[in-house]
């Protein structure tokens, strides 16, 4: 009798288990397809050593290329700087491998150096002549990595509230990101992560944008629906997951960086504070142009555009009077 109760309790279990799994399957589907209607791909698409790469480009002129941060996509610098630059200028944003609706290829990492690679060849695909970097948070970082490891492709950095060197504080502010198992990463992609992201977005974006207020049009025109995808969700874990792999490493690497580079903190930013990934700075890459913005959080091309696209254009006179 015993054995037939547990029995009868255990498969309950099991069931119950089976349809929360298929309805936190399918909820994921439904928002997922939601995302994509109300945030359809819109670039160009380039096939890069098994990366589909989807990009935009805008103007004719000395290039600019546009990396985004950890979670984010191309629509963070196509939305906010575009139409801003005047003429002189051709401006590329891309999707990095995985995020938006770039793919990653099969078996990549998301380690610092593979994603500078792959930024590297796209540079190398369109047959740009050099270009300026602009990296924001993540894409700070990998920006910094291709300054060290491919100096030769590019003309220079500008950097926006960059991740700059290894720290523990960043992991545990973001520690649901953070799945160092590939096949877990998976499985949460495809079942929870995007219902429960769905469910804490309004507080998520709150901290990002922190202090200043969430943009009423950050989720279409901003892309933030984007992010409440399965793979754009494997790939920003992946990414999280990654960074330790090689930040430590490439921070002592730093006084290598000989080009025109320049670096915008908000003084107030909550997700990757001033005092351990920019003030440092200034002492590590010669000549740095460093700007720090009094009251400034996170976002600072949403927020400030004008300040940031003065920015970079001072960047850019130096880099590409140095590359002609």
């Amino acid at each position: 009798m015993l054995i037939s109760v547990l029995s009868w309790l255990v498969g309950g279990l099991l069931v119950a288990a089976a349809v929360v799994v298929l309805g936190s399957m399918l909820a994921t589907w439904w928002i997922a397809a939601r995302a994509e209607r109300l945030v359809p791909a819109c670039g160009k698409f380039v096939e890069i050593d098994g990366n589909r790469i989807h990009y935009v480009e805008e103007g004719e002129g000395r290039p600019i290329v546009f990396l985004h941060g950890l979670g984010g996509q191309f629509h963070h610098f196509r939305h906010t700087l575009f139409g801003r630059f005047g003429a002189g200028y051709r401006l590329i944003a891309l999707d990095r491998p995985g995020s938006g609706y770039s793919v990653r290829a099969a078996g990549a990492s998301g380690r610092l150096p593979e994603q500078a690679e792959a930024v590297w060849r796209f540079i190398e695909e369109l047959e740009l002549e050099r270009p300026l970097i602009v990296g924001h948070s993540l894409g700070g970082a990998i920006a910094l990595a291709l300054a060290i490891e491919h100096p030769a492709a590019i003309s220079g950095i500008a950097l926006l509230a960059p991740l700059t060197h290894l720290e523990a504080r960043v992991r545990q502010k973001f520690d649901l990101l953070y799945v160092p198992s590939r096949l877990w990463r998976r499985v949460l992609a495809h079942t929870v992560a995007i219902p429960a992201s769905l469910k804490y977005a309004e507080p998520t974006m709150k901290f990002i944008f922190a202090p200043q207020a969430v943009p009423g049009d950050y989720m279409i025109a901003g892309g933030g629906w984007l992010g409440l995808r399965p793979a754009h969700f494997h790939a920003t874990s992946s990414d999280f997951v990654a960074v330790e792999e090689d930040l430590g490493r490439l921070e002592q690497r730093y006084g290598e960086i000989a080009m025109p580079a320049g670096i915008l903190f908000g003084a107030e930013d909550r997700v990757i504070g001033i005092a351990a990934h920019g003030e440092p700075m200034p002492g590590k890459i010669e000549e740095l142009d460093f700007e720090r913005v009094q009251g400034l959080g996170h976002m600072p091309q949403f927020v400030d555009p004008e300040r940031v696209v003065a920015f970079i254009r001072r960047i850019a006179t130096r880099a590409f009077a140095g590359a002609a």
